[in-house]
């Protein structure tokens, strides 16, 4: 009885390995490359989605291969912040790669507030100005340092990390990911802007309720919108 007992646990736990190193990253490529064809989408698939039809190889050209919205920075918001994603929507020659790229522009004095990619690790390249960066790891402890042009600093999967220019000039970072859906959630948006109960925030934070109301205006676009 024991010994099967032990042999069920070590199968649970080969399963369990087998399953979570699967799910772990984006699925290899089958095949060199996949440029997806042009089709609409429907209200329920997901946009990086590996399996969509590829076009023929007959059909392509270098300039599927070759993405040059990173020259500029995009629109910046009142924040002084300014990103452009790029991944398989914006430039399908990344399709089944397993890699996303980011452009961020912040200036002077602004921030890339704290946030994770629960589906990818990053690496952050300070192409100009200087930079505070850095990330917290899952016992609370902070790496951060003002990173200047041609450094960068890794951002372990899953794990909370910021920037703020801490230079006189716009500052420019460019971000590989490895996964072409890496997710983000930032913290700010997800704990007063996603609908959290009021009476959870006030006990959590120390709060009043009026305190958190007017956090939730500030984080929850809805909310934002109607006042």
């Amino acid at each position: 009885m024991e010994a099967n007992t032990m042999f069920l646990i070590k199968a649970l736990f080969f399963v369990c390995f087998k399953v979570c190193f699967t799910l772990a990253s984006d699925p290899d490529p089958i095949q060199d490359f996949c440029i997806p064809k042009q089709i609409t989408f429907p209200h329920h698939h997901h946009p990086f989605s590996t399996n969509l039809p590829c076009k023929n190889s007959s059909e392509l050209t270098t300039e599927d291969f070759v993405f040059s919205g990173l020259k500029t920075a995009g629109n910046f918001t009142e924040t002084g912040l300014s990103t452009v994603p790029v991944n398989p929507t914006t430039f399908p020659g990344l399709n089944t790669l397993g890699l996303s790229f980011v452009r961020a522009d912040l200036k002077p004095g602004a921030i890339n507030p704290p946030h994770y990619h629960p589906r990818a690790t990053e690496v952050a390249h300070v192409v100009k100005g200087r930079v505070y960066s850095g990330f917290v790891d899952s016992n609370n402890k902070v790496y951060a340092k003002v990173m200047e042009e041609g450094e960068m600093m890794v951002y372990p999967k899953g794990l909370v990390h910021f920037q703020m220019n801490v230079g006189d000039v716009t500052a420019t970072i460019l971000g590989g990911l490895n996964s072409q859906s890496p997710g983000i959630q930032k913290i700010p948006s997800v704990v007063f802007g996603s609908g959290i109960n009021e009476e959870l925030l006030v006990k959590a934070f120390g709060l009043s309720l009026e305190q958190i109301g007017n956090l939730k205006k500030r984080f929850n676009p809805v909310m934002s919108n109607e006042h």
